[in-house]
């Protein structure tokens, strides 16, 4: 199912959801973020997801990032959460969401990369590397919240 991102767009379509989901912050032993190139829109977004009924948020990290990545992580502690109403996500089957994500530093404990159905490339980038690539706004603002922020969570206000 194909995805449009709207950021501070007068032309939006008007929400009609929220849901529960995660990004993960992760960095090699270069200081490198993992990134992926999501298949629904194209662009380069970090290893996340919604949550299953039932699943605790840290499992829905741990599992998102598997999924997309290949790798195993341990969630850390929380970069922040957003939840900008100016920001909307809306599908091919008529779902229009509400942005509300939580941002978690994670530890990388294993696996290896590899794609999946919802990234079509998984690389590690390095800080100076990423003005280059097509990253939608509030993506951007997590990863740089991840590099800057160590024990603060932000928090939209």
């Amino acid at each position: 199912m194909a995805r449009t991102d709207h950021y501070k767009d007068p032309n939006a379509p008007q929400a009609n959801s929220i849901v529960v989901a995660v990004t993960a912050f992760i960095q090699d032993e270069h200081s490198r973020v993992l990134l992926i190139r999501r298949t629904d829109n194209n662009m380069y977004a970090m290893p996340g997801g919604g949550q299953d009924v039932g699943e605790p948020i840290g499992r829905t990290v741990i599992r998102e990032v598997k999924e997309e990545t290949g790798v195993d992580v341990e969630p850390t502690d929380v970069i922040g959460i957003y939840s900008d109403p100016a920001h909307v996500i809306a599908y091919t089957d008529g779902e229009v969401r509400q942005e509300f994500s939580i941002c978690f530093r994670a530890r990388l404990i294993g696996g290896e990369l590899r794609t999946s159905d919802e990234s079509s490339e998984v690389h590690w980038v390095a800080r100076e590397d990423l003005a280059n690539l097509n990253i939608h706004p509030s993506t951007r603002l997590r990863i740089e919240h991840g590099f800057d922020n160590h024990g603060t969570p932000y928090f939209e206000t």
